[in-house]
């Protein structure tokens, strides 16, 4: 989920729209599992139903994957992506919560299937959507043999995706959510894994979705924060992936009011929040922000992709058509072959 009411505060100016091809030359750390969901959640069937091989095993996000990466890197955008590690304690409470909900929308789903309501049914299929430890283990597969980097971070993916741009190895973090300039990526880059035209919830209307880069920068500017940590408080108010509900009777306009007013969450604990009862401590959860666990265990390497070993994992074990996989690997090479070429006339 993220820090989704943090969005609502970033002003349009902030939000730079660029095309793809504006992203050239730049390698930037993709936040895995918000990819993945994307990926499963737009490569559906009318009726909501994900795409599956013949032993019932979901290949969504194995083609979102496959394909979505041989786009970036047709266009020279150098993705690595960062697989979450173990999930911190204080995000439990909102695991389970979201676990009810998916609950809750399956059913709903298939009471929808049953009435025949296709519209019904695709919504609340993607509700009820989620990655699974053999999902996970597959993408990884994938991305080794396409010879596309990936990264296990030691718990959030983005804490490590930022902390990766933080050093400079990465241009920058790519994810949906927001978490990534609360962890201190000096940039974000959103709807990588969904550019193009997405019809709107509800309507039979389409927008055209880009590539949209945030900085961090120009965020605290905008807001006029002093630095992230006031980003930080200020999310904690309206509600992070460690208190979903943030502080209740409190918006986005009232609590960047507040934080200017008192400068931190900790001179509002005593006084206009001394009421509030926090499912988890804000301060741990602030902590937790500015100091996140990461490694430095990587290695961004490009390689050749593994042309028999792809065939058989997506052809031959999860039944995708041969011939559009065979030209995939084809773009693939291609894209690949031009890294190589750009770094050997930089050298030389």
């Amino acid at each position: 989920m993220g820090v989704t009411e943090l969005g609502k505060l970033i002003p349009p100016e902030v939000r730079k729209q660029v095309e793809l091809k504006n992203l050239s030359g730049k390698i930037i750390a993709i936040d895995a599992y918000n990819a993945l969901y994307q990926f499963l959640a737009s490569i559906r069937q009318a009726d909501g139903t994900p795409l599956m091989d013949s032993k019932g095993r979901i290949t969504s996000h194995l083609s979102g994957l496959f394909y979505r990466t041989i786009n970036l890197l047709e266009e020279e955008i150098w993705p690595v992506y960062v697989f979450d590690g173990k999930t911190p304690e204080m995000k439990l409470l909102e695991i389970a919560r979201r676990k009810k909900q998916r609950e809750e929308a399956l059913e709903k789903w298939m009471r929808a299937l049953e009435r025949g309501d296709k519209d019904e049914a695709r919504k609340y299929a993607k509700r009820a959507l989620f990655l699974t430890n053999e999902m996970v283990e597959d993408a990884k597969k994938l991305l080794t043999l396409m010879g596309v980097p990936w990264v296990q971070a030691p718990a959030e993916g983005e804490a490590q995706a930022a902390y990766m741009t933080r050093k400079g190895d990465t241009w920058a973090a790519g994810s949906q959510d927001y978490d990534a300039l609360l962890f201190g990526s000096p940039r974000l880059v959103r709807n990588l894994a969904i550019t193009g035209r997405r019809k709107l919830p509800g309507k039979e209307e389409y927008v055209e979705v880009k590539p949209e880069i945030i900085e961090l920068e120009a965020v605290l500017k905008a807001l006029r924060l002093k630095d992230r940590s006031q980003l930080i408080d200020l999310a904690i108010l309206l509600g992070t992936d460690y208190n979903p509900d943030g502080v209740p009777g409190i918006g986005p306009q009232k609590a960047l009011k507040l934080i200017h007013e008192f400068g931190c969450l900790e001179k509002m604990l005593n006084t206009v929040l001394k009421n509030v009862q926090w499912p988890v401590d804000p301060l741990k959860i602030k902590e937790y922000f500015l100091n996140p666990p990461v490694t430095d265990d990587y290695r961004i390497e490009f390689k050749d992709p593994d042309d028999r070993g792809i065939i058989e994992f997506l052809c031959n074990e999860h039944d995708f058509s041969r011939d559009r996989v065979l030209r995939g690997i084809d773009r693939l090479k291609k894209a690949l072959a031009k890294r190589r070429k750009a770094r050997l006339d930089a050298f030389f």
